[in-house]
């Protein structure tokens, strides 16, 4: 991969390569936009399969965030980190020490906060060498329930576009991935009505599901192409292609999965098989809206719920600026954001 070539591509400002061989730290951290502020993004602990792939993932991370802060309203730029490696094998309070090290030496250009296979006690401990993160259990703690409430109000605003009705009684939500955010989504859509379909590599979590809402196991093959009113991505991203996206048996995709489609081409053919695609990024916000305030160091759950609750509209909004200029919806999310980057800068 040619870095600087990428770095163009993408418009990132910084790229940070973290090492520390003494407790097994590998990270990458990307600073992509501080256009608005300080850059505001998660940490993700992920046994990558090579070093590009890692590169690769923390760059159209990064990007999202910039995004998705900017569309969620906060005067934050966007930045993310990945740290490669297995989880269960290198996480230790000295791990999280030297990490917070090289979070630190940035002086607050860049904030972080959880993420996959990162917890709020992970955030405790880079704390003791950092002010710089979020999500800290002291203050605006796990952002987790303001993302999955976030997730499911821009689902029902997707569906009263789609269905003529917000209400997700008895429509089959297929999710994939019932993680912290996921299971919690699953809570809100069970509390309706929803019939739920669901699939994660933790058995265990699955089977909790199963139990606990009455939800329909289905294998890692089926997720994608099972017959359902709404696919919700959870896990990872780049779930959707433009190979696959054709497959799919759904009438909405709306999930709290990061980058879930691949690209640009993959946004055109669900539009051509017509599936409505809720850009992730605006829906998903709720984390890093909770996060955010606390970065600004003024945080108030209240006003937290307040902003979180207003995805809804903002949903409906994208929504419509997509059906007016006759675009997709991730191309309105994109202009949307970008619009308000740029009168953020001519602001200041």
């Amino acid at each position: 991969m040619k870095i600087f070539k990428e770095m163009n591509k993408y418009g990132h400002e910084q790229i940070i390569f973290a090492q520390d061989e003494e407790v097994g730290l590998k990270a990458i951290i990307a600073v992509h936009s501080t256009k608005l502020g300080s850059a505001l993004g998660g940490t993700r602990f992920w046994n990558y399969a090579s070093e590009e792939e890692a590169l690769f993932d923390v760059l159209r991370l990064s990007r999202g965030m910039t995004l998705k802060n900017a569309a969620a309203g906060l005067r934050l730029g966007g930045g993310k980190a990945v740290i490669i490696g297995e989880p269960h094998k290198l996480k230790s309070r000295d791990f999280f020490h030297s990490y917070a090290k090289f979070i630190d030496s940035l002086n607050g250009k860049f904030h972080t906060a959880e993420d996959v296979n990162t917890n709020t006690n992970d955030i405790a401990m880079m704390k003791e060498v950092t002010r710089f993160v979020a999500g800290t259990p002291e203050v605006s703690g796990n952002p987790s329930p303001f993302t999955a409430r976030g997730v499911y109000l821009g689902m029902k605003a997707g569906a009263k576009e789609k269905f003529d009705s917000d209400s997700l009684k008895d429509k089959v939500v297929a999710v994939q991935g019932i993680g912290s955010v996921g299971y919690l989504l699953c809570q809100h859509l069970h509390s309706e009505g929803a019939k739920l379909k669901v699939y994660d590599i933790n058995n265990i979590a699955v089977e909790k599901a199963v139990k606990e809402f009455g939800a329909e196991a289905v294998s890692a093959e089926e997720i994608l192409t099972t017959d359902c009113d709404i696919f919700a991505p959870c896990a990872l991203g780049g779930v959707i292609t433009a190979e696959n996206a054709s497959q799919l048996k759904c009438k909405l995709v709306a999930g709290a999965a990061n980058n879930v489609l691949m690209d640009a081409n993959a946004a055109d053919m669900l539009e051509k098989t017509d599936i409505l695609y809720l850009p992730d990024y605006i829906i998903n916000s709720g984390g890093v809206i909770n996060c955010g305030m606390e970065v600004d160091g003024h945080y108030d759950v209240d006003i937290v719920n307040a902003k979180v609750d207003k995805i809804y509209d903002t949903t409906l909004k994208i929504l419509s600026i997509a059906k007016e200029r006759k675009i997709s919806t991730y191309q309105a999310a994109d202009e949307y954001a970008e619009n308000i980057i740029s009168e953020g800068m001519d602001n200041k």
